[in-house]
């Protein structure tokens, strides 16, 4: 057992260091005068700045030092295998379309996984100051207002919730028909916000999240947040989503219940 928290203790230690390392790399270029961004994609602006890529570098060095055997998954650099069995998932920016806007609701998102999927996890807001964790016996959020549990919202239909996404930025013509059964339904949807959108999820400020076209990456920290939280993470029909696709986040079984039965038409 002392082991076991040993490796716990490691473990959620390690990611604090992984998270501030990404504030300071971050924060160097947002909102700088000149800040551009190369395009990852041809069909699409999908932009990776300066800052996605020392954001991971920093990152994959703190974990060449402290972990040097588990495997890495990030965005900006791909993969690297590891024997450990655990693997950290990182994306350095989620949302850079956000941070090369000035708005203060990208994040960095931080996990470590095993075989079945996201252990623990950080969704962290640099500019904001304000962290989200989950997983490995931890669920709380620290920023200006002080510390606090996370805890997702109690059940209430789907006519008095609040959903976001980011359709129609992303997905299908037929992902985004399904999404439009769901939202007239809602009291309030908004759009865009990135990671955000799923740390207010574990906060207890949001119901539902609706996105699809997503990566391993994207996800993983969400899931173990929000999972921490007592929120359901899935696909659209009900299945892990831990390597990305479709994911439907929400507060509780009732109201996942009922936004997948509207996304399945």
């Amino acid at each position: 057992m002392r082991m076991i928290e040993a490796v716990a203790a490691d473990l959620i230690s390690t990611a604090a260091e992984l998270a501030d390392a990404a504030r300071v790399a971050t924060l160097q270029h947002f909102r700088s005068a000149g800040l551009t961004a190369d395009n990852k994609e041809t069909h699409r602006f999908d932009p990776v700045t300066v800052a996605d890529r020392l954001s991971e570098q920093r990152m994959r060095e703190i974990l060449a030092r402290r972990r040097p055997d588990d495997g890495i998954l990030g965005e900006e650099f791909g993969s690297l295998a590891g024997t450990s069995g655990l693997t950290w998932v990182l994306d350095p920016i989620d949302g850079t379309r956000g941070y090369l806007s000035g708005t203060p609701t990208w994040g960095v998102l931080i996990s470590v996984a095993d075989a079945e999927g996201p252990i623990y996890g950080i969704i962290d807001q640099p500019y904001i100051g304000e962290r989200f964790e989950g997983g490995l016996g931890r669920s709380a959020m620290i920023g200006p207002l002080g510390a606090r549990a996370l805890a997702c919202r109690a059940a209430r239909p789907l006519a008095e919730a609040i959903l976001f996404t980011t359709f129609p930025e992303v997905g299908t013509s037929e992902e985004a028909a399904a999404f439009r059964r769901v939202a007239p339904r809602a009291r309030l949807v908004r759009y865009g916000m990135d990671c955000y959108a799923y740390a207010l999820i574990a906060a207890g400020q949001i119901d539902l999240v609706i996105e699809a076209g997503l990566q391993t990456y994207d996800v993983q920290a969400p899931i173990a947040v929000i999972e921490a939280a007592g929120g359901i993470v899935t696909d659209w029909q009900g299945r892990p989503c831990h390597n990305g696709g479709q994911v439907l986040a929400a507060a509780n079984a009732a109201i996942h219940a009922e936004a997948l039965a509207l996304l399945n038409g």
